[in-house]
């Protein structure tokens, strides 16, 4: 046995972890430094030099991660709002509420098998869906968040949106003709029959719209709703309305437009042959664009981020200013954090008595201490930056549609595939052209100048 051998199994656990540590260290602030002085410059220089490229990377990544949290979160409404909606109490063990169920359906997805039936077409069937996935992803890229926020405002955003949208009936198709299985292809062949045939009327019901806003800009849309909710498109285009959110809720294969996975008849239509993680992407697919749909309408009908009342008094809170004074109040509330920590700690100790030891009971006054300085800090930058407001009012109203789509699967029964097909092309398409014609005459009127006599 060698010394250094002899030597590190004569060591106690705390020198261990203190021989491989302090190298550690060391070795992270000499490279730490070295990074500060020789890489940060050129590097700082190059992304100030690009910053389109470096705001491409930001965007790309925010919508990526933004995708993660909003797939779970509807996961999780669809398991309490229907469980509520049947008097039954949903998921209630994984995480306060029955929170964190949804997250573990996502790891017990991804780490299933991944596996490929004998006979299909590999490559395909493993493109399928990443198509489906990423034409939700990418049309993600226009929608307006709040002033300011959005991977890119295009002067073509509604035409971007739909084009990209469309690309997901590919994955669809894709996946039904390369898993070698009749009911696959089934649901391949309704999914692209039903988005043909959805899309005309959705597509049409959206062009009143940009004759009233002058833009396909989503951003100038927005903007032209300015003001209060009696200025949102919903008003001025009711029927448009009526007729997008149905050709919408085909267009995402929902209750009662999922004809393209119904289990009663065709199993789970394209993904019947998908497992693990290629099943995930289907799945991830499904819940983001039931929220794209839900971000679309509230953009083009209700207003954007744009509040429903008009605040009639300016309202600034300057001591937010983090380049000024408004630096301080960090210290401050994390101050208030501890103080009222120690104070709604001790007072659950002495009221509770011996049902509360004093970890739990500290720890209980950390929790209520920290909801109520988020809250101030939250309501501060609400009144303080517009964005804040705007991020605010936009995902209020559009998990107000979430809910609704939600709401529908739970309550409505499949349609047949004639009635799917007829109803879109007997009744939606002529109503979005009827509704396409009165926009425009009424435009022409209403513009026309009155010649005096």
């Amino acid at each position: 046995m060698t010394l250094a051998a002899r030597t590190w199994g004569r060591m106690s656990l705390t020198a261990r972890l203190t021989a491989i540590l302090l190298p550690l260290a060391v070795l992270l602030a000499v490279g730490t430094v070295v990074g500060i002085v020789f890489i940060l410059p050129p590097t700082m220089d190059f992304l100030g030099a690009n910053m389109p490229l470096v705001r491409f990377v930001v965007a790309v990544v925010g919508i990526l991660v933004l995708t993660i949290p909003t797939a779970f979160v509807l996961i999780y409404m669809e398991l309490k709002v229907i469980a509520r909606m049947n008097l039954r109490v949903g998921p209630n063990r994984i995480g306060p509420w029955g929170a964190a169920m949804s997250l573990f359906h996502g790891f017990k997805v991804l780490s299933k098998e991944d596996f490929a039936p004998t006979g299909a077409d590999l490559t395909v069937f493993t493109l399928a869906p990443v198509v489906t996935f990423l034409a939700s992803v990418m049309t993600l890229l226009v929608i307006p968040f709040a002033p300011g926020i959005f991977g890119q405002d295009l002067n073509i955003g509604v035409l971007y949106f739909f084009a990209m949208g469309g690309l997901a009936v590919l994955g669809l198709l894709m996946a039904g003709w390369a898993s070698f299985n009749k009911y696959s292809l089934l649901g391949g062949l309704r999914s692209a029959a039903q988005i043909v045939s959805y899309e005309i009327p959705l597509t049409i019901s959206v062009v009143g719209v940009v004759l009233l806003a002058g833009t396909m800009s989503m951003n100038g849309i927005v903007l032209s709703q300015s003001g209060s909710a009696l200025d949102w498109f919903a008003f001025k285009q009711p029927l448009a309305v009526l007729i997008f959110f149905i050709a919408a809720t085909a267009e995402a294969n929902r209750t009662p437009f999922d004809m393209t996975e119904a289990d009663s008849e065709i199993v789970a239509g394209f993904a019947t042959e998908y497992s693990g993680m290629r099943f995930g992407f289907f799945f991830f697919a499904e819940y983001v664009n039931v929220f794209i749909i839900s971000a679309l309408l509230v953009t083009l009908f209700f207003g954007g981020w744009t509040a429903p009342i008009n605040w009639p008094w300016p309202y600034n809170l300057n001591w937010l200013d983090a380049a000024g004074i408004g630096i301080l109040w960090i210290p401050i509330a994390l101050v208030a954090l501890v103080v009222a920590t120690d104070i709604l700690g001790a007072a659950i100790w002495l009221i509770g008595g011996r049902e509360w030891s004093a970890p739990s009971a500290f720890g209980l006054g950390l929790l209520i201490a920290g909801a109520g300085v988020t809250a101030a800090v939250g309501l501060a930058c609400f009144i303080a930056f517009d964005w804040v407001q705007g991020i605010f009012w936009f995902f209020a109203k559009t998990y107000v549609f979430v809910f609704t789509f939600v709401w529908m699967r739970g309550t409505l029964p499949r349609v047949r595939v004639d009635q799917l097909m007829g109803f879109a092309w007997k009744w939606l398409l002529p109503a979005s052209l009827l509704n396409l014609f009165v926009t425009a005459a009424a435009i022409i009127i209403l513009n026309q100048p009155v010649i005096p006599r």
